[in-house]
Order: structure tokens, then sequence, then C-alpha cells
């Protein structure tokens, strides 16, 4: 049996990214980052997969109009990863570059924003 003090938050099942214009945004996220597109629902919004976490991406209510939280999406090879979402138009706001170095592994990070100006991240730990 789990007690008040054993519960704790541990995964995210959703994560919701405002957009001004919803056609685009599924484009970019379809078909430029190419993100599993799940559905469309009612009013303004669109559903992708990403890995164990699903993606809302729509136009929000008033209460939700404000920039997003940063994604930051893990890849194996930060580099490769750039040149195919360059390749798709995505551009993006610097080069893969070394954010921290630590003992057996770097981190690597490139930023870039979709149509509704929410900045994303490519991110790869490098041994």
């Amino acid at each position: 049996m789990t007690t008040n003090a054993d519960f704790g938050l541990s995964r995210i099942g959703q994560i919701s990214v405002r957009a001004k214009d919803l056609a685009a945004s599924v484009a970019f996220y379809r078909d430029q980052l190419g993100i599993p597109f799940l559905f469309e629902a009612p009013p303004k919004m669109a559903f992708f997969q990403c890995g164990e976490v699903r993606l809302l991406v729509g136009e929000p209510e008033a209460e939700f109009d404000h920039p997003s939280s940063v994604l930051y999406f893990r890849v194996d090879d930060v580099a490769a990863a750039y040149e195919a979402l360059k390749g798709r138009g995505v551009e993006f706001k610097d080069e893969p570059h070394l954010v921290h170095k630590a003992e057996g592994y770097e981190l690597w990070m490139t930023f870039f924003t979709d149509p509704a100006g929410n900045t994303l991240a490519l991110m790869s730990e490098k041994r």
C-alpha cells in the first residue's frame, strides 16, 4: 500500500505546446521533425507520440497563451539529427555545441524554434 510519504511524481504523460497556426505546426512537428502524428481533436488541438510522452500542440485559450517551456529532444547523434532536420527546412539558432563536460561523457545541444516561436532543442550525450 502506498502512503502519502511514499507518493512522488516520476513520469510525464503529456506536454502541451502552444500554436498560433495549427496547420503550420502540424506540418512542422509531423513532416519536418518526423514525430509520429496521432490525431486532431476539437477545438484546435493535434496530438503526437514522442516516445512514452504524448505531445499536444494546440491553439491556446487566453489563460494558456504564453511561451512554452523548452522541449529537449534526446538524440543519439546531435550532428546527424541537426543535418537531417536542416535538410527538412528547420532553421536552427546555432550549430551543435558542447554545453557540459563530465566524467565519462559530453553533453551537446543545438536550438531551434517552431512556427509559433517556441524554443526546442536537440541534446546528445557523447561518451
